[in-house]
């Protein structure tokens, strides 16, 4: 406790530090605070009782509660989300995108305006679907100008999320966009717990203690799957320039085991509503379409996420696939001297990486669905909704996700000052070490 409270004091200590926590915490509030401005035209009293359900109900959990509030600020940072990974699909599809990418920081920041400039149609489009989702007797005066005006204050409010998540970036601590959907999720965290001990009441105080226990556990779990890599050993020849004589160094190439980080998940629910979409169709004319509409739109069915984590792997080998390039690896330490002792440089050291990435991929992908289907597994074990939904799934992942890369930077900032680091080994495993190999 002696050097946790030490450490908070040389965090605090560090003026530029200190500045960008206060501006992060300044902005993070303004945010908030918008999520509880309740559109023009919208009789709050008279929204959908009970939050949000199904695709919606995710939304609302990432938004922290905005979505079903009918805030100004209803669909956040998503639409950006959206934009981003249309723009990195593009990048792997697109000649043209491909060449932004490679060309370094200015490429980085062409990709960067075509996002925002994305963003803008997509905002306007999930707007309409966000006026169809809310209660028609909430809207005080509905009709083309209540549509109309609407969109443009989601498209407001979604510009602003994103102004606000680039200056957290910029004059804050930590990655703005992510800092804004991980201060969304935890906001809810509070009310949940609250209402589980609630409903477990002094009977269930022993049942509540080990659901504690258990989500301790799970985010363990997720930690330790978030930081996991492989090493592959690199070594670099003697090099000699002029009066100069470089030594061989010996460096390593980090695969991470789950490089497809909360993607593979986001895909997979996406295409989750489907069946029951599908279904909902023909149930009418079909016993079928009915029972499968039915165990598709219960998330707690074997069916259900049986299926859900099938996509999960599939989509985790396809988003590591397209994510790491094995050849541009290989390229890469080709350029700059380096080599995998044992292994020929060019086409077999690919060969060597992609292998490697296979292996290490499927367990990678086998954990991420299991703590993918654990809130459904948490709820059909007497947890109730709200607190379930921190026991895995997207929300954990990102929680972790942003919290590990915050604390990173804090980490930086204490050994740039030469004050001891957070951790007793002085570093994050995982998380600050330097990725020489990869560098072209």
């Amino acid at each position: 406790m002696k050097k946790f409270i030490e450490t908070i004091k040389n965090i605090f200590a560090i003026e530029d530090l200190r500045t960008r926590i206060f501006n992060t915490l300044f902005f993070i509030a303004i945010y908030r605070l918008g999520s509880y401005v309740v559109l023009p035209g919208v009789d709050p009293a008279r929204l959908k009782q009970g939050g949000a359900e199904g695709l919606f109900g995710i939304l609302d959990t990432l938004l922290g509660g905005a979505f079903s509030h009918a805030s100004i600020f209803a669909l956040g940072i998503m639409p950006y989300i959206s934009a981003s990974i249309v723009l990195q699909l593009l990048t792997i599809a697109v000649p043209y995108f491909q060449k932004l990418q490679k060309e370094g920081e200015s490429g980085r920041k062409k990709i960067n305006q075509y996002t925002r400039i994305l963003t803008i149609p997509i905002v306007m489009a999930q707007s309409v679907g966000f006026i169809a989702t809310i209660n028609a007797e909430a809207i005080i005066a509905p009709g083309p100008f209540f549509t109309f005006s609407t969109m443009l204050i989601i498209t407001a409010g979604t510009l602003f999320c994103m102004w606000l998540g680039e200056k957290i970036t910029d004059k804050g601590i930590g990655n703005g966009i992510s800092m804004i959907i991980m201060i969304g999720i935890v906001s809810r965290f509070p009310g949940a717990i609250i209402g589980e001990a609630a409903a477990k009441g002094m009977r269930g105080s022993l049942i509540f203690l080990i659901e504690l226990v258990v989500l301790f556990l799970v985010v363990m779990a997720v930690i330790v799957l978030t930081q996991a890599v492989r090493r592959i050993p690199v070594q670099y020849a003697k090099q000699v320039g002029g009066t100069t004589q470089l030594n061989a160094q010996r460096q390593f190439i980090p695969l991470k085991v789950n490089a497809a980080g909360v993607m593979p998940i986001i895909f997979a629910q996406s295409l989750m509503f489907v069946p029951a979409i599908v279904a909902s169709v023909w149930q009418a004319d079909s016993d079928f379409a009915a029972t499968v509409g039915q165990k598709f739109s219960d998330y707690t069915s074997w069916q259900y996420n049986l299926v859900f984590a099938t996509l999960i792997i599939v989509f985790t080998y396809f988003y590591t696939a397209i994510s790491v390039n094995p050849n541009q690896i290989a390229d890469d330490l080709k350029r700059s001297g380096g080599f995998v002792p044992g292994v020929k440089p060019g086409r077999d050291t690919s060969e060597h990486i992609d292998e490697i990435l296979t292996h290490i991929t499927l367990p990678g992908a086998i954990v991420l669905a299991l703590i993918a289907i654990f809130p459904a597994l948490a709820l059909l074990a007497g947890v109730t909704r709200p607190f379930s939904a921190f026991y895995g799934g997207t929300s954990l992942i990102i929680m972790v996700g942003v919290v590990l890369d915050t604390l990173n930077q804090v980490e930086s900032y204490l050994l740039m000052r030469h004050y001891d680091g957070m951790m007793k080994t002085g570093k994050l495993r995982g998380r600050s070490t330097p990725n020489v190999a990869l560098a072209s």
